[in-house]
């Protein structure tokens, strides 16, 4: 679900919605999704719409510009990855939960590179929306890496941020060959074990 606050799109989700208006914001974010992934950030406004099964006057009711959407899209990505970290270590061992949630990132970054590209040449570097999902991926990797540390799976020096940017770069690297990912990543997870002394 879309995390509420102001986008710049100026659209105020501060106070709480009705009922149906929520289930029209919840229809046109998983419609917006599908249709970005797709057609990339310049899929047709009035085939989310369409998707959604509401009329243009309510998308925009909601999203009253284009980047206002794509922002909502990507802080409910963001929300999603990082909620998934939490659930992945209350249900698995931590080598799993670690494993599962990287490549789960980095299948992110290969099907929704055009959408963070678009976001981050709109928005300044210091938007809400940016500042929220660094911020929100940043504490899901440091709650993984405590895990992961305390059973000797990383090195005490690596950071969240480290987590972050290495998943992001195995993503990029396997843009024309995705099937490879899964095996890159078991390379980059076997590096970040604790040398041994």
């Amino acid at each position: 679900m879309a995390t509420p606050g102001r986008s710049s799109g100026n659209v105020d989700r501060s106070r709480p919605m009705r009922a149906d208006a929520r289930r029209n914001f919840d229809r046109l974010i998983v419609a917006a999704r599908e249709a970005f992934t797709e057609h990339g950030p310049e899929a047709s406004l009035d085939d989310i719409a369409r998707r959604a099964g509401v009329g243009p006057g309510t998308l925009y009711r909601h999203f009253p510009a284009r980047l206002a959407l794509l922002e909502a899209v990507y802080r409910d990505d963001i929300t999603r990855l990082s909620d998934r970290a939490r659930e992945l270590l209350a249900e698995k061992p931590i080598e799993e939960a670690l494993g599962t949630w990287m490549l789960e990132q980095v299948e992110y970054v290969l099907y929704r590179r055009a959408l963070a590209a678009t976001l981050k040449t709109a928005l300044d570097r210091d938007s809400e929306t940016m500042a929220y999902c660094k911020t929100t991926m940043r504490e899901a990797a440091d709650a993984m890496l405590v895990r992961a540390k305390e059973a000797g799976l990383v090195r005490p020096e690596v950071t969240g941020s480290d987590l972050l940017r290495l998943g992001h770069a195995i993503g990029y690297a396997s843009e024309y060959a995705p099937e490879d990912a899964e095996r890159m990543l078991s390379y980059m997870l076997d590096g970040l074990r604790p040398r041994p002394r």
